[in-house]
């Protein structure tokens, strides 16, 4: 069992760890010390017994808060979840039915007819007065 030097608010201390844990245990302690060297600069130099129990507290609150997020993060994950797989589940919407006005083809050969006898109305007005149209 490897041991590990490890330092909290300015003071060594060797802790044994499991083999591969190493990084694990250097990381902790790290995160340990930094609330400690806060601890330390705000109240000069305490116990160490009290000063390992107010970093630990600290840091116990941060992780709490971190926890929470999390709790309320995953709680609203699973509502968005349980919507989009509401949603994948939903029969597809039923089709709209859009009706498009058609000019019948009987009007159409009405106007054609129309533009034809006009268009020789036309044709017969410039031919009696003589003068383009």
């Amino acid at each position: 069992m490897p041991e590990v030097e490890i330092t909290i608010g300015g003071r060594r201390f060797e802790v044994a760890c499991q083999d591969g844990e190493e990084h694990f245990l250097e990381t902790a302690a790290g995160m340990l010390d930094r609330e400690a060297r806060a601890l330390v600069q705000q109240t000069g130099r305490i116990p160490e017994g009290r000063m390992l129990l107010m970093a630990g507290l600290m840091l116990a609150d941060r992780t709490a808060g971190v926890e929470d997020r999390v709790a309320t993060l995953s709680a609203e994950m699973e509502a968005l979840q349980a919507e989009l797989d509401a949603l994948r589940n939903a029969p597809p919407p039923e089709p709209q039915r859009i009706e498009v006005p058609v000019v019948p083809d009987s009007v159409s050969d009405t106007l054609a007819e129309l533009a034809a006898h006009a268009e020789a109305l036309a044709e017969r007005v410039e031919e009696t007065s003589g003068s383009p149209a």
